[in-house]
């Protein structure tokens, strides 16, 4: 397979309690050619502190600051304009990814002409636990799907930029990921979902 470079990016604040967990997930990923950007909004914990430590580790791993707070539509954007890869995929700070996540994303893209591709995702107790509890991917979602409902979870979720271009999200407080499906897929475009769970 080719192997394009996947740009997986990660806001966060005060997730130190959780955000060691999401990085080992996403260097356990079987497909290794991956950047993260890591953006800080101006988090109070420990989280810099524990992100720190990857840095040295990884040079694969990137840290940016925000000087002062904005929000998680800020934080993404900040790092999809600094982000290098063809693929742009989401992980929020409390989630995890299973190792094939990025492998099978990226052949299903390049097999289609799909510029979003989603998976289904487990639902996960707030220590660590996963359950039974599925969110099943719907297989394709079109412009008129999207208008009506948000299929997409956000930290299952890659785009591709040689289809749609960079594209943000829409600096809103809340929701901000629909409004990004909203702008590629109103575009045209369309995403396909992985009904395998490879989130949770």
């Amino acid at each position: 397979m080719n192997k394009p470079l996947v740009t997986v990016i990660t806001p966060f604040h005060n997730a130190g309690e959780f955000v060691a967990k999401t990085i080992r997930s996403v260097q356990a990923q079987a497909f290794s050619n991956w950047e993260m950007i890591l953006v800080d909004d101006c988090s109070t914990d420990n989280s810099v502190e524990i992100i720190e430590k990857f840095l040295h580790d990884d040079n694969r791993i990137k840290l940016i600051r925000l000087e002062k707070n904005s929000g998680p539509a800020v934080a993404r954007n900040t790092a999809i304009e600094a982000a290098q890869g063809r693929y742009i995929a989401f992980c929020d700070s409390d989630d995890i990814w299973l190792p094939d996540k990025l492998d099978k994303q990226i052949a299903a893209l390049q097999s289609s002409d799909a510029a979003v591709c989603f998976t289904s995702y487990y639902k996960m107790l707030v220590n660590g636990e996963r359950t039974d509890r599925i969110v099943a991917a719907r297989p394709i979602v079109t412009c008129k799907m999207i208008l009506r409902s948000n299929y997409i979870g956000c930290s299952t979720a890659m785009y591709d930029t040689s289809k749609c271009g960079k594209v943000f999200m829409p600096d809103v407080r809340k929701r901000q990921d629909y409004g990004l499906w909203l702008r590629i897929l109103t575009q045209g475009f369309f995403a396909i979902g992985i009904s395998e769970p490879l989130v949770y």
